[in-house]
């Protein structure tokens, strides 16, 4: 027992220096067999002793609960996020705001890597991981410890010798090596590909079995010291990421200290030039003042440092072959051209298609197959053709015209008089409108039914399962057992997935018929007028016109869905599946809370998506709309918040935190009178 104790933890401490030796030092001194050979040895050793098994072990890294996922979690210190600067001379201009500030020029800058991937803290105590959160609101996020507990890159114990307790912030990511495996086995089992790396490692950490944030391969590199109790006192910033990589945490070797505003260019410069020589996608470059002295004298905005900004860098445009021009049919029957390309790498992805928008969209752009075209993508953006190269188009290439018939259902292509894209008039007998249609009705913006994406889709079509979005709330267990992927927990997480959607509220499935004009936003407002659908059915265009933002076309649109008898008897199906078919009273209480407020959305909300936070003001009466104008009543800010926020400020327009916009949703406008 003694002998066994003393090997076991001579095998954790060997394991954590072989980590550190990997993951920090990029410097393996080992194989990776021979990890895993000494891995298994403890994990022997600790299966036949479990009372040798520490927290901290290396072999525990999917041990802990998952209780506390996602429970709020308040930062020792705010996180804040950064303004930003696009070009060279907003970054001197801010090189020169510091120097009026400091009354001196800056005695070095900090130079790293903008990573494109998740925000977290991580705290230690004496050493060891006891909370890993999520930015949030920059005061409190979640939870996410079991999860970060699993990525091998994120020290379980520091090395030497710690502080008593230290906050660290750092950047989750995945190496775009591992997005690309992950992609290939999504592939190879039918499912539809990630769209990038950044968003794949923001949904794995949030993933609710840490075994499955643990096949991701998700890395981090941490950036700054947020809470520091204990410890040695340092002058610089570059001395703290010095220490904190000596402790074993991950900090960039990419980071440079430069002595001039010139050397912070010539850092710029050359990140544009190898922005794709990394495993990992980076976005830009965060600038900071390394005197920590420095650093406490030009303090804090209400959400930024004024010792640091960062740099985003341009789009990157590519060129491509344009090698044909294909359609696709939409939920509404909507006939939309695309291109497929070349597989170019641009913006950090292969790129291999790209949305033409409709036929105008070509012919305006002069796109022709064949031609060789330039490519733009930034960001999260969806690959855009800017246009041909027409120096460079072959002989003979013909201008590209709609075809007359539907490629997958044969019935004619139309395009309806007022109207820039043509469609399919082949109804639901036109298999990818069908495909598109159930996608939609089950998919988050409408009933949001869990694992029902392309993949089963494609199954109950195939098998005649389903024949419209009705059929889904017939399935039965009998339906999908013994298929190939499908056994009694895979069908029953499906069935109870389906069955919670019978109970969604009215506007989630007023979106989910896929009436033309009408998206989340107006189903919803259909949804606080009318409260049930009855009552949107039998509504008039005068009835649906006097709603506040609601056009005659919409309303036309709604009407002359409710008209078909194929739409009457899906309404029926639906009802007799038991499909909620109204709104509670309850959930209309706070259908005004916002009446008459008009906010604008900026930067990245931790604890609302997009649409969720649109969707939050809409559901109390109020609006969301794209600009700043006289009108607007408050703009909310998140987490790098764009040229909106600047347009706030300069009209007298009240800027709101994510904690302040919450209260909003809760109490109503009387939040903005305090701000």
């Amino acid at each position: 027992m003694a002998d066994d104790a003393a090997r076991a933890a001579e095998l954790r401490e060997t394991l954590r220096y072989h980590d550190y030796r990997y993951h920090v030092l990029d410097d393996a001194e080992i194989a990776d067999i021979e990890f895993d050979t000494l891995f298994r040895e403890l994990q022997a050793i600790e299966a036949e002793h479990p009372e040798l098994v520490t927290p901290n072990s290396p072999t525990q890294r999917l041990g802990g609960p998952a209780s506390d996922l996602f429970t709020p979690v308040t930062h020792l210190e705010r996180m804040f996020s950064l303004d930003n600067v696009e070009n060279l001379e907003d970054l001197e201009a801010w090189q020169e705001r510091l120097v009026r500030l400091l009354g001196k020029e800056p005695d070095a800058y900090s130079c790293e890597l903008k990573v494109d991937g998740l925000a977290i803290s991580l705290t230690y105590e004496d050493g060891r991981l006891v909370k890993a959160a999520t930015r949030g609101d920059g005061e409190t996020g979640e939870d996410i410890t079991a999860n970060v507990r699993t990525i091998s890159a994120v020290p379980l114990l520091l090395r030497g010798e710690p502080p008593a307790v230290m906050e660290v912030r750092g950047e989750i990511y995945m190496p775009v090596s591992a997005f690309e495996e992950l992609n290939k086995r999504q592939a190879e089992l039918g499912e539809r590909p990630y769209v990038n790396p950044r968003n794949t490692a923001a949904g794995s950490v949030r993933q609710k079995d840490p075994a499955a944030t643990a096949e991701r391969r998700l890395s981090i590199w941490v950036y700054q010291v947020g809470y520091l109790e204990g410890g040695p006192a340092f002058v610089t910033h570059t001395e703290q990421m010095a220490w904190l990589r000596d402790l074993g945490l991950t900090v960039n070797p990419a980071n440079k200290t430069v002595v001039d505003i010139e050397g912070v260019e010539g850092y710029v410069r050359t990140a544009e030039e190898a922005r794709h020589a990394h495993d990992y996608q980076t976005d830009g470059v965060v600038v900071k003042v390394d005197s920590l002295a420095d650093q406490q004298t030009l303090g804090f905005t209400a959400k930024s440092p004024r010792w640091a900004v960062a740099y985003k860098l341009a789009p990157e445009e590519k060129t491509t072959l344009l090698r044909e021009i294909r359609i696709n049919v939409g939920r509404t029957g909507a006939v939309t051209p695309y291109a497929v390309l070349e597989p170019v790498f641009v913006g950090g992805v292969t790129v291999t298609n790209a949305t033409l928008h409709n036929e105008g969209e070509v012919h305006r752009r002069d796109l022709r197959e064949g031609d060789t075209v330039i490519v733009r993508r930034a960001g999260d953006v969806i690959p855009e053709v800017v246009g041909p190269i027409l120096s460079q188009r072959p002989a003979g290439a013909k201008v590209w015209k709609m075809p007359k018939r539907c490629p997958f259902c044969g019935n004619p292509i139309i395009k309806p008089e007022g109207e820039a894209k043509a469609k399919c008039t082949g109804g639901y007998t036109c298999p990818s409108r069908l495909r598109e249609h159930l996608s939609h009705f089950a998919g988050r913006g409408a009933m949001d039914i869990e694992g029902l994406g392309y993949k089963t889709i494609d199954l109950l079509l195939s098998e005649s399962l389903i024949h419209d979005p009705a059929d889904i709330f017939t399935l039965e267990p009998d339906d999908l057992l013994g298929r190939e992927g499908w056994g009694e927990v895979s069908v029953g997480n499906l069935l109870s997935a389906i069955d919670a959607a019978k109970d969604r509220e009215l506007g989630r499935l007023l979106a989910g018929f896929g009436i033309d004009h009408v998206g989340g936003t107006v189903a919803r407002v259909l949804a606080r007028r009318f409260h049930t659908v009855a009552a949107v059915a039998a509504a008039t265009e005068d009835d649906i016109t006097a709603i506040d933002g609601v056009g005659p076309e919409i309303a036309t649109a709604i009407v002359d869905w409710f008209a078909e008898s194929d739409n009457q008897e899906l309404v029926e199906k639906l009802r007799a599946a038991g499909v909620r078919m109204e709104d509670p009273i309850d959930d209309l209480q706070a259908g005004d809370l916002l009446d008459g407020v008009t906010i604008v959305l900026t930067g990245t909300l931790d604890g609302f998506s997009r649409d969720e936070a649109k969707a939050a003001v809409e559901d109390r009466g109020g609006k969301v709309t794209g600009s700043v104008s006289g009108k607007t009543s408050a703009v909310v800010a998140g987490d790098s918040p764009g040229s909106k926020a600047r347009h706030a400020e300069e009209r007298g327009v009240p800027l709101i935190d994510e904690p302040t916009f919450a209260r909003l949703l809760e109490e109503g406008p009387s939040v903005l009178d305090r701000t």
